[in-house]
């Protein structure tokens, strides 16, 4: 799930510089350190999520944030998400 989520995070965002297999799982999105994601990288990461996962997004709230944090915690967002569709 992580590696797919890097892919994502690659091909969405269009990051030429980076590849997946260099992104770590822990690392934080956003902010300084780690890719660095700026909020229009959250809309459109968010888009891909949509159209890739089915995960809506309806408001930014401090768990939504965390759950944007690394591509670790988004894994595990996404997995509890799908398990609870189920």
């Amino acid at each position: 799930m992580e590696l797919e989520l890097k892919r994502l995070i690659v091909s969405s965002l269009n990051l030429e510089d980076v590849s997946p297999e260099e992104i770590v799982s822990d690392e934080p999105l956003f902010g300084d350190g780690g890719l660095g994601l700026d909020s229009i990288d959250a809309l459109e990461l968010g888009v891909a999520l949509r159209k890739t996962y089915g995960i809506r997004i309806e408001t930014v709230s401090d768990e939504v944030r965390r759950h944007f944090a690394s591509v670790a915690a988004l894994a595990a967002f996404i997995t509890e998400q799908k398990e609870a569709r189920s």
